[in-house]
């Protein structure tokens, strides 16, 4: 971990970059609503999310503010663009899609005004002035049967996997947003015609994974924030996700979580044991399998989430969730499971079987006994 000292000595190096905002990030938050005071306490929450202490809470403020010094190109391949739009089109801003917007983002299909040739045209200038020094965000998975040719972008009709080559080749770091860049989505489901695939597998780099459908605007504000503080990639478990956002499963901070360990399961969607917020795992909840922070992050401005509004957790932060969770509404009591070993929590324990007999037990027991080595 490096010491604040060197941090901000990395700040002041991007001070010294050209900036794109046409005004500072105080002046757009105060515009939005949010005093300086509501700024230091999302530093002070942002620092708590990625694992840093207290003091480094000024430190993130600074890094914010120097955001669009540091450009972002932002690929879409195949996926539903819902990643972006669920950071975009809240029906009032966070300061973190407040700070998404103020991020230097040289090329984004979603937002950007530009379109065809000329909107190509900017992603290689972009590509070429920032040569090593741009973060590249993708979306999406690649496809890869037929050469790719399922995909194809732009008026030359590249396909998108030799485009996300191109741009990762020059990439200083490279981050795969939501459950299709990370581990190829539903398009990835059984039988998979296209072939596709997350991006780690047809790259040659060290991609950063912030999976989910769609992941938290915490997540992957916070993903490229790490970045800027410290112009290195955060700690990763064996799938390559951030531990600061998805080392723990969502089971354990769970608001149902006491009536799970009291036997006090929903049995029925709208009964009143549902009613009075009984554990969903006999409804599907996969949160005991799933590693991500939804259960503490929350969504919609930290109002809610899917386990608190009735439904269970589907696992979309887990690698092939689209196949291995099913059927989403039953428990994977009789199923043979891989993904308990998903975190570095769990890296010796390999494939665990889950029975119908006992489940809470079982599958309280089997996952919440594991020791991480390495701690």
């Amino acid at each position: 971990m490096l010491d604040v000292k060197k941090v901000k000595q990395r700040i002041e190096e991007l001070r010294k970059l050209p900036g794109i905002a046409s005004k500072p990030l105080s002046e757009v938050l105060e515009e939005n609503g949010f005093t300086r005071r509501d700024f230091l306490k999302w530093a002070g929450t942002m620092a708590v999310a990625l694992g840093l202490p207290a003091s480094f809470a000024p430190v993130i403020a600074e890094a914010a503010e120097v955001s669009d010094r540091l450009p972002v190109i932002w690929l879409h391949l195949a996926e539903c663009t819902g990643c972006s739009e669920s950071l975009l089109r809240t029906a009032s801003p966070t300061i973190d899609t407040l700070i998404f917007n103020y991020i230097n983002l040289e090329y984004h299909d979603t937002i950007m005004a530009a379109a065809g040739w000329q909107a190509e045209e900017n992603y290689e200038e972009a590509v070429k002035k920032y040569k090593g020094r741009y973060i590249l965000c993708v979306e999406g998975a690649a496809p890869t049967k037929d050469n790719g040719d399922f995909l194809t972008i732009g008026p030359e009709a590249e396909t998108g996997l030799h485009k996300l080559k191109r741009a990762a080749k020059d990439a200083a770091a490279i981050i795969a947003v939501g459950a299709c860049s990370s581990f190829g989505g539903i398009q990835a489901a059984y039988p998979n015609p296209t072939g596709a695939v997350g991006i780690y597998k047809v790259l040659d780099k060290m991609v950063v994974n912030v999976p989910g459908c769609p992941p938290s605007d915490r997540n992957i504000v916070g993903t490229i924030m790490y970045v800027i503080l410290y112009g290195q990639l955060p700690a990763v478990d064996n799938f390559n996700r951030p531990k600061f956002a998805y080392g723990m499963r969502i089971h354990d901070l769970c608001e149902r979580r006491g009536h799970f360990d009291a036997g006090e399961f929903v049995e029925e969607f709208g009964s009143q044991e549902a009613m009075n917020g009984f554990c969903l795992y006999k409804m599907g909840c996969k949160g005991p399998y799933t590693f991500n922070n939804c259960s503490r992050e929350r969504f919609n401005q930290h109002t809610s989430w899917p386990v608190q509004a009735g439904h269970g957790c589907i696992g979309c932060s887990e690698p092939d969730f689209w196949d291995s969770m099913a059927p989403y509404e039953e428990p994977l009591a009789n199923h043979k499971f891989e993904s308990v070993s998903a975190d570095a929590t769990a890296d010796k324990v390999g494939i665990t079987i889950l029975t119908i007999a006992g489940v809470a037990i079982a599958a309280h027991a089997a996952i919440s006994a594991i020791k991480n080595p390495k701690e």
